[in-house]
């Protein structure tokens, strides 16, 4: 035994579990006068939240919820949704924020998946929940207990369906003394749903380390200053926010909380509110490029932008930047708690064209400073595969900021697992700089002629018409090239563009064999975080092939 084994133990004045819990903690003691919360009317400084979260943890311990109970939330980007981020990890049980925009039957089935004993929902989703908790209980067997929010913000219809109201409980309990983190670092502290795109969806279990280390991240990433004014437009159900309601808590700044997400909201709230940071999905960085000129007067401090979910166009990137909103692209997915890479800005870019700080820019990069492996490797013998920026392959993560696994699917887990590393499924090669470029998914690739076309590339060409505000690119079945590219296309209000015109447009930018053979002038589905919904154009593209 080495002398450094002995009487050098681990103890409470030396060893604490990691726990993004203890930022609140932190936030209300240094920082307790500074407002924490700004909802229409509403202001809470970070004193108020800390004890709004506290009594709301008190009430759910008096309703029973202890360790490895799940407690689901139905709620907008409110404050409320803020609390349920601090009070529930408190109390070392399980948060599960679910979706708003899925049907009853798949909430249902989520809160049965996850056991969950408690539902937090607010008044504006009570016909669907009411129908969500008939089908729990008819079909499933659970019952649960449910907690109504008013909302001061929602002015709509929609009666109380539960059993007690947010605001009663929180006035009927004493806030709890301390809120602690759990014993065990790698203990659950959230359950998110992936799409289920193909068969049941799977619940992505994250603990409490991992969570607290990503919230680090995107402070260190975005060299976030203390005191930072964030926009909620990133709805807080989607990989509990990127884990930003936590990274804002430690550095003691204050939630802008925004309940729709709309052109004229966002940009009053940056103008009203001071806001310098936000994230989002392409489509809503597109919602801001496009909105009309006289809606970003006001604005006059920094904005910074995060983008990730889908590769943002290169049109987009280079339309806010002169705008004067700084876009950083990062990656991630639900598994890896939100963005777990960045494409980190080196001050030499600055002297490069504005195109060739797009294309620098665009790519999804390299991994977040605290986990430990990113690499593009074959997808089956896990190979590593030379940066040289044109050989593709799978990229994988490996560290802390990796989900436990998912929940009650050991074969997923293992599947994702395979080798020692969290596989994604999305295809890219690595550029010499050690960047990771994302050509498509897996499943997107389309092959024409034995060729690989990536519908990535075709959208940024369809993205630099003027006219395109949004586009999806799908493999169509063909019985001579086996697929050929298809494109979906919405045009902005206000402007025309022909199907020949933008294949013309595209023949300036791209190869002819990677040419859309047809574009579609239709509705694009979406996702409520702003992803295009691909597997439903591919099954569009290949029922109207059947037809013809």
């Amino acid at each position: 035994m080495s002398i450094y084994d002995q009487h050098l133990d681990k103890n409470s004045a030396n060893h604490v579990a990691l726990s993004p819990v203890s930022f609140v903690e932190r936030s209300a003691e240094v920082f307790g006068d500074l407002p924490a919360v700004v909802h229409g009317a509403r202001c809470y400084t970070w004193a108020q939240l800390r004890e709004r979260s506290a009594r709301l943890a008190a009430a759910l311990r008096a309703l029973g919820v202890g360790r490895m109970h799940t407690v689901s939330v139905m709620l907008p980007n409110t404050p409320e949704m803020v609390e349920a981020h601090y009070a529930v990890p408190a109390l070392n049980a399980v948060l599960n924020t679910l979706n708003t925009r899925l049907d009853a039957p798949l909430l249902a089935w989520q809160m049965n998946h996850c056991e969950a004993r408690v539902l937090i929902t607010d008044r504006e989703f009570a016909p669907l929940m009411v129908e969500a908790v008939r089908l729990l209980r008819e079909q499933h067997g659970r019952e649960l207990i449910v907690i109504d929010v008013s909302d001061s913000e929602y002015h709509g219809a929609g009666e109380r369906i539960g059993h007690h109201d947010y605001e009663d409980l929180l006035r009927r309990h004493d806030p709890l003394a301390q809120l602690d983190g759990p014993a065990d670092e790698w203990d659950a502290i959230a359950v998110s749903y992936t799409s289920g795109t193909t068969g049941d969806p799977k619940g992505v279990v994250t603990h409490h380390r991992g969570a607290y280390l990503n919230a680090v991240c995107n402070a260190a990433t975005w060299t976030m200053p203390h005191f930072p004014k964030y926009l909620w437009t990133l709805p807080m159900f989607h990989c509990n926010g990127w884990c930003f309601p936590w990274t804002v808590a430690m550095l003691g700044g204050t939630h802008v909380c925004l309940r729709r997400v709309e052109a004229q909201a966002i940009l009053l709230a940056m103008r009203d509110h001071g806001v310098d940071h936000y994230c989002a999905a392409p489509i809503v960085h597109s919602l801001l490029l496009n909105a009309p000129t006289e809606m970003h007067q006001g604005i006059a401090q920094k904005v910074r932008g995060m983008v990730a979910g889908a590769a943002p166009p290169a049109a987009m990137i280079e339309g806010m930047a002169h705008l004067g909103i700084d876009i950083t692209h990062v990656y991630g997915l639900t598994e890896v708690y939100g963005p777990a890479a960045v494409a980190v800005k080196r001050d030499r870019w600055a002297t490069e064209s504005l195109s060739e700080q797009t294309r620098l820019n665009g790519r999804q990069g390299v991994r977040y400073m605290l986990q430990e492996g990113m690499t593009v490797r074959h997808p089956e013998t896990l190979q590593l595969l030379p940066a040289d920026g044109q050989t593709m392959g799978e990229i994988m993560f490996r560290g802390n900021i990796v989900m436990k696994g998912y929940l009650k699917n050991p074969a997923a887990s293992d599947k994702a697992f395979d080798g020692g590393w969290f596989h994604t499924g999305d295809l890219a090669v690595m550029e010499a700089d050690h960047y990771v470029k994302i050509k498509d998914r897996s499943k997107d690739i389309i092959i024409s002629g034995g060729e690989n076309i990536s519908s990535i590339e075709v959208e940024d060409a369809l993205y630099r018409h003027p006219a395109v505000l949004a586009c999806a690119v799908v493999a169509r079945p063909d019985p001579k090239w086996g697929e050929t590219p298809v494109a979906y296309v919405e045009i902005k209000t206000g402007s025309t563009v022909s199907a020949e015109e933008l294949v013309q447009h595209c023949k300036a930018l791209l190869a002819s064999y990677k040419l859309p053979r047809e574009i579609r002038f239709e509705p694009i589905p979406k996702t409520s975080t702003g992803k295009i919904q691909k597997f439903q154009l591919r099954e569009r593209a290949r029922s109207s092939s059947a037809i013809e």
